[in-house]
């Protein structure tokens, strides 16, 4: 048993011996499945904290022949496919975590040479006659085995991309990585030792020009996850019942830590599900990364309307993104687009492969974003803020000129980038308009059905304010008037429809005149049944 060649189980039992495991092993049917075939070439990307490790762990516990498994999966939901044990610790592994040997190869520009050097040394103990010592080749000396004693291997890359990610100005660092995992796993030799690849890290496998470096791979990511959607994070099953078993609210959670649209499922990050679960607090559990902190420059160079982008997603909405361009790495940024599927694949923001629609996925995200501006002095997006706080601030205050005031100022100055000339547009607008108020609400419900029709926004505060702020029902038209708006909302009942809320409610009229380009707006606090 060495570090690298059939490493033992000891890092999935840790991970089993702790207070909270969600069984995974379910994962194990599909590269079962596909081992030894042409679709045994898997790279699964995901944010971190999204237990990529643990699955890399899982998998070389599973497969590896330095170890005996069979007691630890007995009675994981693997255990009871019937080709548990037909690959149960039947196959030479490499397990490399790149991350890991970015210290002890002395700097990423050797880590190349360290893995290839202290794999091959660990090959030579278990086939000693067959390895020379001048072999300086990893995929060779796989290729010498196999042809001498039939034996394939299963090669587990956890943190694959680290060099890309880390090490994006450095170009012969990258080329020289990519060339090595080339020779290692495409052409036909490579078929005939590989039992299983897979590869886990945040991105997906860089693209030479417009298709994958490593095109043989069958791609998992956040943009398209597939049949391995339910092994991404926590599906909300799984966090119903830890919220059952541990009592937490689960709609609270839900509104904190959901919000990945993955195939069917709903995902939640597992590092924050099992944080507050434990700990009882509800808060951003997303700690600091570099990823991040390079990605606030890219905002600030402002690729054709991408800080409009970031603020309309902020304040609730949904963007449309190409996610095709992107070059999975960190030096090929050429559009808004390109950094929006970087954050996609970050978990700063979540896509809907339907709609084709990136959106920030919940509370704990948008914490983190508005931190990570701060942090980076985004200029204008700190006075943004500031321009829609006195909005609320005026909303609150009943101020009706006040608000049709600082609307059209918010107007005038995105007007080159969101011109509206109906509705859906003024929509549009008036959501970016009231980003303060996330500070205090919940992300505005579009449309909520409520009485005999749907209202435009409805902002429910916080339980920690409902006693200070009150739920806002906005109903906006478009060449009409104020009081046209006002009056749909009482007519239609719409407040009565938010039955669980029984703080304050103030009704906002608000309308847009294309001709005169004025904004008119009247406000009203509604009166509850048995109210004088």
């Amino acid at each position: 048993m060495g570090n690298f060649v059939n490493p033992g189980n000891d890092a999935f039992r840790v991970a089993l011996a702790s207070s909270i495991y969600v069984d995974k092993t379910g994962l194990l049917e599909y590269t079962n499945k596909v081992t030894g075939t042409l679709q045994a070439y898997i790279c699964n990307s995901r944010p971190r904290r999204f237990g990529k490790s643990i699955t890399a762990n899982m998998l070389t516990a599973y497969y590896s022949k330095g170890c005996d498994s069979e007691t630890i999966f007995a009675d994981l939901e693997i255990s009871k496919s019937p080709d548990f044990k037909k690959h149960l610790n039947q196959y030479d592994v490499i397990h490399l975590d790149v991350q890991w040997c970015m210290e002890p190869a002395g700097g990423p520009e050797y880590v190349l040479s360290y893995i290839v050097e202290k794999t091959i040394s660990e090959l030579r103990m278990y086939y000693p006659s067959i390895l020379p010592d001048h072999m300086k080749s990893l995929p060779e000396a796989l290729s010498r085995i196999h042809a001498a004693s039939g034996k394939k291997f299963a090669i587990i890359i956890d943190e694959w991309d680290v060099l890309i990610r880390d090490m994006a100005v450095n170009q012969k660092i990258q080329e020289d990585y990519i060339n090595f995992l080339r020779g290692l796993f495409k052409g036909t030799e490579p078929t005939k030792y590989i039992q299983l690849a897979y590869l886990t890290g945040i991105l997906p496998i860089k693209k030479a020009r417009t298709q994958s470096a490593l095109n043989n791979f069958d791609e998992f990511t956040m943009l398209d996850a597939s049949t391995l959607a339910p092994y991404v994070g926590f599906t909300e099953e799984e966090v119903k019942g830890l919220c059952q078993k541990y009592h937490r609210d689960f709609e609270k959670v839900k509104r904190w830590y959901d919000g990945y649209l993955l195939e069917e499922y709903q995902v939640y990050n597992p590092k924050a599900v099992v944080s507050v679960m434990l700990k009882d607090k509800f808060r951003s559990y997303w700690s600091e990364t570099g990823s991040y902190e390079a990605v606030v420059p890219l905002i600030n160079m402002d690729f054709d309307g991408l800080k409009t982008a970031i603020i309309e997603m902020l304040a609730g909405n949904a963007i449309e993104v190409d996610v095709g361009t992107f070059q999975n790495d960190m030096d090929n940024f050429y559009c808004r687009d390109d950094v929006l599927t970087y954050l996609i694949h970050l978990g700063y923001l979540a896509y809907d492969q339907d709609r084709e629609r990136a959106f920030i996925p919940n509370e704990e995200v948008r914490m983190e974003l508005i931190k990570a501006v701060k942090r980076r002095k985004w200029d204008e997006m700190i006075q943004f803020q500031q321009t829609s706080m006195k909005l609320l601030e005026a909303t609150l205050d009943m101020n009706e000129k006040g608000v049709a005031a600082e609307i059209e100022k918010i107007h005038s100055d995105y007007t080159s980038v969101i011109q509206y000339n109906d509705e859906n547009s003024l929509s549009s607008v008036l959501t970016i308009a009231y980003l303060s108020s996330m500070a205090y609400y919940f992300k505005p419900v579009r449309e909520l059905p409520t009485g005999r029709g749907f209202a435009d926004f409805v902002y429910i505060p916080k339980p920690e304010y409902i006693d200070d702020y009150p739920a806002l029902v906005i109903e906006l038209k478009w060449n009409k008037k104020a009081v046209t708006a006002l009056h749909q909302i009482k007519e239609r009942k719409y407040p009565d429809s938010i039955t669980a809320y029984t703080g304050d409610i103030l009704l906002v009229g608000i309308n847009y005149d294309k001709e005169s380009k004025e904004h008119q707006c009247l406000i009203e606090r509604y009166q509850k049944r048995g109210e004088n």
